[in-house]
Parts: structure tokens; C-alpha cells; sequence
């Protein structure tokens, strides 16, 4: 598998599960129609589709496209992250049960793990 070349910021979060500043990240207020994929491995992960406004600071998404978000406990046991299935990147975390959409899921994501394909 090849991946993307990074840079330190996007290692840290990336590599080392950072996370970036609220509200900075370039795809907070994003909403064209289109698919964000992994950083580092270029992998499809969410449809802008199920992207909403959640003014948590970070891009968020009820849904994820099957099978290419893993959930893993987070190791103190209040969260769980979400890394990329096929490459294990960063990805962010996902939330359960706050009411944001009709599916109850906020996959709460930071801007420097994904890159986004705007549709043709």
C-alpha cells in the first residue's frame, strides 16, 4: 500500500492521533457536493451527503461509507476513535446519541485527515 507523504502537522494528527484546534481546519464550514477521503491513503470514507452542521469546531458526518471507518475504544474508555479501515489513519471520534440527525451519529472528524474530491 502507498502512502501520501505527510507533513509534521498531519503526522501528528494523523500518526500519533493528535487533534487539530477547534474551528481551524478547512473543512469545518465545507458543504460542496463530493466525497472526503483519507490523507494518507487516499481511501473513500464519507459522502458530503452526510455531512451536517453540528458548530462543534470540527467536520461532522452521521455516516460513514461502509466498511471504511473502524470504531476502536479509546484507551481511557469515554470515547471512541475512528481511524481509516484500510491504513489505520486518524481520523477523530465518533459520538452516539446527541440527537444532531435522525441517525443519532456524529462522526466528529478533523480537516488534516481527509482530503476532499468535489463531484464532476
Amino acid at each position: 500500500m502507498k502512502f501520501k507523504k505527510l507533513t509534521f502537522e498531519e503526522a501528528e494528527v494523523i500518526l500519533n492521533k493528535g487533534t487539530e484546534a477547534p474551528f481551524t481546519g478547512i473543512y469545518n464550514n465545507h458543504y460542496e457536493e463530493g466525497i472526503y477521503t483519507c490523507k494518507q491513503c487516499g481511501t473513500p470514507l464519507f459522502n458530503s451527503g452526510s455531512k451536517f452542521k453540528s458548530s462543534c469546531g470540527w467536520p461532522s458526518f452521521d455516516d460513514a461509507i461502509t466498511d471504511a471507518v473502524k470504531e476502536i475504544p479509546d484507551a481511557d474508555g469515554r470515547r471512541t476513535e475512528i481511524v481509516c479501515a484500510k491504513c489505520n489513519a486518524h481520523l477523530g471520534h465518533v459520538f452516539i446519541g446527541e440527537n444532531y440527525t435522525e441517525k443519532n451519529t456524529r462522526h466528529c472528524v478533523n480537516s488534516i485527515s481527509v482530503e476532499f474530491i468535489k463531484n464532476k
